[in-house]
């Protein structure tokens, strides 16, 4: 969104709490309406530059033994990996980027937050932690599923979260020897849990995701220690690499582990602070569509707030209005939910391979893939007054 208003003329003041831009991070695809904003925004080529050589999933048993390959061109590539896959960091950079080729009137401030928004019908006071207020036209909470911006201004969490009967975990691993590393492979452990190795840019290491499916634990929010307890508690004795994802888990500079969570407000704005991305529309990983998501709601604010620069009333009326049909299709979730994907038995995770394995037969491909492009319909605006670049 930064990027568009700037290249629109607009000065942008941009507060990331992380004292240097985050590297790593786990990968994200580019898939229908997200990958036409990135080819209108001009970020394909850069996006290109740092692409995953991701090739699809493979799931496997206990000693490592393939059980199912599924190609990233199944399903008419809208399956779990693919066409465009790119780490989250290094999209991040891509972006940077090409901010910093737009020029402009763009203020970065790192190591910083807000701590206090007073609003009235003119513009937004703000309090930074650092100490000190300065006064915008409008604030975007793009914050994340914790959104301080929609606390302060909305109202607690619990007023608009929805539990989704589980937690996610993802780090940085070494590649361990003899795995694959262009293949997402994924390995499901008797209990309600799985455990998963993807690309990474370099081979020489690999992300490790964890699904653990379990009643919500608050005791768990910020607590690293018992974050990483339970993770050792349901992979002891999984086999496959576990043992060596969970060796690496205690010295990886970028562990992540957090519930998995939907998000749903009646209102996306409140007077002159609105919100975008998972601060207000989060669909959890599960959907596949975050990413998406925030692309395709940075594209829309910017382009409606580009449009009529002196009513962003009207135009945070517009963003909801034309982007409230895209968000109620890209939350949905696989049929199942996460009990689907992790199933407590043995006995379940052999029917839910057979499940899988009907999923791909000729038969089903065909409405499987319509069945996962269920966002593609979506049309996606023009916005002269936000140039792309060239």
């Amino acid at each position: 969104m930064a990027l568009q208003l700037t290249r629109a003329g607009f000065r942008v003041t941009v507060v990331e709490r992380a004292p240097v831009p985050r590297p790593g991070g786990q990968a994200v695809d580019l898939r229908g309406p997200s990958r036409e904003v990135a080819e209108r925004m001009g970020l394909v080529p850069g996006i290109r530059d740092h692409q995953l050589d991701e090739r699809g999933m493979v799931f496997v048993g206990d000693d490592g033994r393939e059980l199912l390959r599924m190609p990233a061109e199944m399903f008419g590539g809208n399956g779990v990996v693919a066409d465009i896959e790119i780490t989250r960091g290094d999209l991040n950079q891509v972006l940077l980027d090409a901010i910093d080729a737009a020029g402009g009137g763009l203020d970065y401030r790192y190591g910083e937050w807000v701590e206090g928004l007073r609003q009235d019908a003119s513009g937004v006071e703000v309090t930074f932690a650092s100490g000190g207020d300065a006064r915008f036209d409008l604030v975007v909470g793009a914050d994340g599923v914790h959104s301080a911006t929609r606390r302060m201004v909305f109202g607690d969490e619990d007023q608009f979260a929805t539990y989704l009967d589980g937690y996610m975990s993802f780090f940085t691993v070494p590649t361990p020897a003899g795995i694959d590393p262009h293949w997402f492979a994924m390995h499901s452990v008797p209990g309600a849990s799985n455990v998963g190795l993807r690309a990474d840019f370099d081979p020489a290491t690999s992300k490790a995701v964890v699904m653990i499916r379990m009643p919500a634990d608050p005791a768990l929010r910020r607590d690293t220690d018992a974050q990483q307890r339970l993770i050792r508690e349901r992979l002891a004795g999984a086999g496959w690499e576990a043992p060596a994802i969970l060796d690496a888990m205690a010295v990886t500079p970028d562990f992540y582990f957090d519930e998995l969570a939907r998000i749903d407000m009646p209102s996306w704005s409140k007077g002159r602070v609105t919100l975008l991305g998972d601060a207000g529309y989060c669909g959890s990983p599960l959907s596949g569509q975050g990413t998406a998501m925030a692309l395709v709601g940075a594209y829309v604010l910017a382009g409606e707030l580009a449009a009529t620069p002196d009513d962003p009333a009207g135009a945070l009326a517009r963003y909801e209005e034309i982007l409230r049909p895209f968000v109620a299709e890209a939350q949905k979730l696989p049929p199942g939910g996460l009990r689907s994907m992790t199933p407590k038995s043995r006995l379940g995770i052999r029917a839910g391979r057979v499940v899988s394995k009907l999923m791909m037969s000729r038969l089903l491909q065909p409405v499987m893939a319509k069945a996962m492009t269920k966002t593609e319909i979506y049309s996606l605006p023009e916005y002269a007054s936000a140039p792309v670049a060239e």
